[in-house]
């Protein structure tokens, strides 16, 4: 029998959506988001397997929260499996805390406890819980599943896990908890199909897009995070800051005079490439830019990736492969090039017509680390432990 696994991943402004058939295996089916909710100009594109479902500019009525934006999503899944059933609906929640380190059933005491971790991903975490309870809504029967990009990371030994501040912090929960987990957990599995051996040692893996990070695995655990206590701390992102020294923050409210909101809109929605640019925080957008700021806010990026390569390197006590996924990671073969360059000192060679092709091995012969460009696919990690969890459950 046939059972159809809904994934949605609802984000301040848009919402990704994935349906899933399951019958043993998992196949994803349908795949769309709405971008642009509560604007004017909402758009929603969708896919049926590789045929273009839907491309359009939705009424603004369509899309105005989570909750309408799920009810386009269920017009299109009625056109394309009709009245069938959602057996499960499987959710993206960036932060977990200390408590949520596995996939779980959310009911409202689990839901409660999240709503309290919503300061530490204010980007994220509130309209991901929107999303839950739209779909607890439109699927009341269905099993509603919680996966977390801090899990992943629980595995940190402990001077990768901590700050430099009293004790009592630690204990109530200030500690470094890594995101872009889901991500890193499909890499690694694809990383057992594509190389076992490779998979088994000393692996950097880099989520490079709007959100960007980097993470140290040894035997397929993670070791250490570019991010700490939020999404801001690393890299610098679309229109993220990345490691900022925390003085910078006093002053902007001691000297500056701006408030915990006006520091919240700076560092998480104003900064970044954006921010740098004063342009964009699309990479295709900024490589064709020309401008000198374009040109130092890609510099800027870059840089810190290679520093922070560096920082995975001695965590790990050297290298023997890197991983590119994310949307700049898989596609923005310049960046890769880039990141890459004069390090072969750590064993990284690039063969730069297959980085210019983007093929899965992009790195040369001669190269004692190897080098791979994967395409993460969050969604499908999510219908993994959705389907774990209905099985679980009984529901095969």
């Amino acid at each position: 029998m046939v059972r159809h696994i809904l994934v949605l991943n609802a984000g301040s402004s848009s919402t990704k959506f994935a349906l899933f058939e399951e019958n043993g295996d998992l196949a994803e089916c349908l795949r769309g988001q709405i971008e642009g909710l509560g604007t004017a100009t909402p758009h929603l594109e969708a896919y049926w397997i590789n045929d273009k479902l839907a491309d359009e500019r939705l009424e603004p009525a369509k899309a105005r929260d989570h909750e309408a934006a799920l009810e386009t999503v269920l017009t299109v899944l009625a056109s394309t499996i009709g009245k069938t059933a959602v057996e499960a609906v499987g959710h993206r929640i960036v932060h977990g805390g200390v408590e949520f380190t596995l996939p779980v059933v959310l009911d409202q005491v689990s839901l409660d406890k999240l709503e309290k971790l919503n300061p530490l991903a204010p980007l994220h975490q509130p309209h991901n819980l929107s999303g839950v309870r739209a779909a607890r809504g439109a699927f009341p029967d269905a099993l509603q599943v919680g996966c977390f990009d801090t899990a992943f990371h629980r595995s940190h030994p402990w001077v990768n896990d901590t700050y430099a501040l009293p004790r009592e912090f630690y204990r109530e929960g200030i500690r470094r908890y890594g995101f872009h987990g889901l991500s890193y957990e499909y890499v690694i599995e694809r990383m057992k199909e594509i190389t076992p051996l490779d998979e088994q040692g000393r692996v950097v893996v880099m989520h490079l897009g709007n959100g960007a990070s980097m993470c140290a695995i040894r035997n397929g655990h993670s070791i250490g995070s570019s991010m700490g206590f939020t999404a801001l701390d690393g890299l610098p992102m679309g229109t993220r800051c990345g490691q900022l020294d925390p003085g910078v923050v006093l002053y902007l409210l001691q000297e500056k005079r701006m408030t915990p909101d006006e520091i919240t809109d700076l560092l998480y929605r104003r900064s970044g490439l954006k921010g740098l640019s004063g342009l964009s925080q699309d990479m295709r957008e900024l490589e064709a830019a020309g401008t000198p700021e374009a040109a130092q806010a890609i510099a800027y990026f870059v840089d810190r990736i290679r520093r922070e390569l560096g920082a995975m390197a001695a965590v790990l006590s050297g290298v023997d492969a890197v991983v590119f996924c994310g949307g700049i990671g898989e596609h923005a073969w310049r960046i890769r090039q880039q990141v890459c360059e004069g390090f072969e000192w750590l064993g990284i060679e690039l063969d730069d017509a297959r980085n210019r092709a983007s093929e899965t091995v992009i790195s040369s012969e001669r190269s004692r680390a190897r080098v791979f460009v994967v395409n993460t696919n969050e969604e499908m990690m999510i219908a993994r432990h959705t389907a774990r969890l209905l099985a679980a459950r009984g529901n095969v």
